[in-house]
């Protein structure tokens, strides 16, 4: 049966291969037969083959014959592997999307590059498929609902996805008179890029009761397991929630103990120990082994002689000793931003258009935002040509001229070109208020060749910040190879500021770079990347790793009104240096 079940699988997996390679429908449609003839058998294979009774079989040829005997034999079908060898292995991955067929998904590889199913979720959000021959919006919108179906039955989900959820969750739980008290905790609270599952910690006199509250929340799809304090469930979105309930006096600990992470944990409880207190779920025992009452996680680290330390920097590594010296970083608030960069319209692969992205920046309370949409070589992103260039900037000072309490400013997102060059001379990128500086192809280059690339880039004075530094999609491809050490190290020495995507497909330069970005002494643009408007609060996302970072407003180039912007935006053409 098992090898039956195995063969099945592998022959659907043959049938599509083939289809990837053009072959005729009849040979496809031969290996599709036979992968359900065998899924729906319930005779031992073995015996079958034995017994000369396979072509018996309806569905069963004898290709397929000699095919299954080689696997009983061997454990393998030579001309499964070929097959695999002879097709990149990507296009086998995007046609498990619901709705991509083989002949869309060979497509999408070779006119637009994708290599992983991120890729090609970032290349929808980015509207790339809407214009493209043979797809369009409501094929995008199609694929786009496929990959989510898909991201259920990832292991890892993007904070951005886990985040949203999270909040809406304890909210709902808020509602109930069961719940006294409600808030996320574990590697959400802490912003990870990427989290495995939800934690929600409760206060309840009644933990029966909020039990029965979760399972009845509309998006569980089965409970995992149900314990005394503790219920687990798994959502319809795939990712799995856990609500562990205590009574209130053990709220404010429990809380603290379920955020973690485990290396802040033991290092906290290493201070502890030193007082001869011990620290819990439960709460916190003096030395004289009485149960002390904790108001909140700000009376638990006080009560350790500790400043309090915000959930964001709890990663074990200097935030207990920082505390201690109360040298702890004021970090960087939503409330600090005066604008931002990196905003894309219709001009090349935005939804909006130039005034539409302003009202909405506007609406946020900001004073300006940095249009930046994509340059001439991003051809799949309908990169502007110089004539189209002069165009938008013409209009982005009709816009400003009609209201004095906005600023637009004009600014592109300019491709590196692998030899370090941007796709626009110095006299083009001159007219620019800012320019933006990103890789987008020829992501293969070797180690040195992509340091040197970058760092040239850089050197260019009209360069004013490095976009998205390492190229990463998250959960989707890793960044190409570089020596962040000598990025960051070209940065601080010309002055260019380095950008923390906040695309949560990216945030993009890593919170753990950015630390020590910072310990050089460079500047930060927390950039969106949005290509809608409701993409401008990918702020946020951004915001949270430069939290993790341990940056503040003096690190981030947007927390500065105009008047203070505008030198820093051309210091390096005015030739004075960071």
């Amino acid at each position: 049966m098992a090898d039956a079940y195995v063969l099945a699988k592998m022959f659907a997996e043959m049938a599509v291969l083939l289809e990837l390679k053009g072959e005729n429908t009849f040979k496809i449609r031969a290996y599709e037969n036979a992968a359900r003839a065998l899924k729906e058998l319930s005779a031992d294979l073995a015996e079958l083959a034995a017994q000369g009774r396979l072509q018996g079989i309806k569905g069963i040829g004898k290709t397929m014959t000699q095919h299954i005997k080689e696997y009983i034999e061997t454990g393998r079908v030579t001309y499964y592997e070929e097959l695999r060898g002879q097709v990149p292995p990507v296009l086998f991955e995007l046609v498990k999307i619901p709705g991509l067929g083989p002949k869309k998904a060979l497509l999408l590889h070779e006119q637009l590059g994708i290599n992983s199913v991120g890729e090609l979720e970032y290349a929808c959000r980015e509207n790339r498929l809407k214009t493209l021959s043979g797809f369009g919006e409501k094929s995008q919108e199609k694929i786009l609902a496929g990959i989510d179906f898909l991201k259920k039955y990832q292991g890892r989900f993007l904070l951005g996805d886990a985040w949203p959820v999270a909040e809406k969750i304890a909210e709902y739980l808020r509602q109930h008179a069961a719940v006294l008290q409600a808030a996320v905790a574990g590697s959400i609270r802490r912003r990870a890029e990427t989290v495995k599952n939800i934690d929600i910690v409760v206060a309840t006199d009644d933990a029966e009761a909020v039990a029965d509250i979760v399972i009845a929340m509309p998006g569980v799809q089965r409970v995992i397991s149900r314990g005394v304090m503790e219920i687990r469930v798994l959502l319809t979105t795939g990712m799995e929630l856990a609500v562990r309930s205590v009574k209130p006096a053990a709220y404010p600990t429990a809380l603290h103990h379920y955020t973690g992470s485990k290396e802040h944990l033991d290092r906290l409880r290493a201070v502890a120990g030193e007082q001869g207190w011990r620290i819990d779920e439960h709460g916190v025992t003096d030395a004289t082994g009485r149960r002390q009452t904790v108001t909140g996680e700000e009376d638990l680290y006080h009560r350790l002689g500790l400043a309090y330390i915000p959930p964001e920097l709890r990663e074990g590594l200097d935030e207990v000793r920082l505390a201690a010296a109360r040298r702890l970083p004021d970090l960087v608030t939503t409330q600090d931003i005066r604008g931002v960069f990196h905003v894309h319209t219709v001009y090349s692969d935005g939804t909006a258009t130039i005034a539409e992205m302003a009202r909405s920046a506007q609406a946020r309370g900001w004073q300006y935002i940095g249009i930046a949409d994509h340059s001439q070589s991003a051809v799949y992103a309908h990169g502007l040509r110089v004539e189209t260039v002069r165009q938008q900037r013409r209009e982005i000072e009709r816009l400003n001229a009609a209201n004095s309490d906005f600023t637009i400013l004009a600014g592109i997102e300019s491709d590196i070109l692998p030899d370090g060059s941007l796709d626009y001379p110095d006299e083009v990128l001159a007219e620019f208020d800012f320019v933006i500086a990103s890789v987008h192809s020829a992501f293969r280059l070797s180690e040195a060749e992509m340091t040197r690339r970058i760092v040239r880039a850089m050197e260019n004075p009209y360069v004013t910040i490095l976009g998205h530094p390492t190229g990463r999609i998250l959960l989707a491809r890793d960044g190409y190879a570089l020596d962040l050490e000598e990025v960051i190290s070209a940065a601080a020495g010309t002055g260019t500021v380095i950008e923390i995507n906040a695309s949560p497909y990216r945030l993009d330069l890593d919170w753990r770079w950015c630390r020590r970005a910072k310990e050089k002494g460079v500047l930060f643009s927390v950039n969106p990347d949005a290509h809608a408007q409701d993409e401008l609060d990918y702020l946020d996302y951004g915001l949270a790793m430069a939290r993790k970072a341990g940056l503040t407003a003096a690190d981030i180039l947007t927390s500065r009104a105009l008047p203070e912007l505008m030198p820093l935006l051309g210091r390096k053409r005015a030739g004075r240096g960071p």
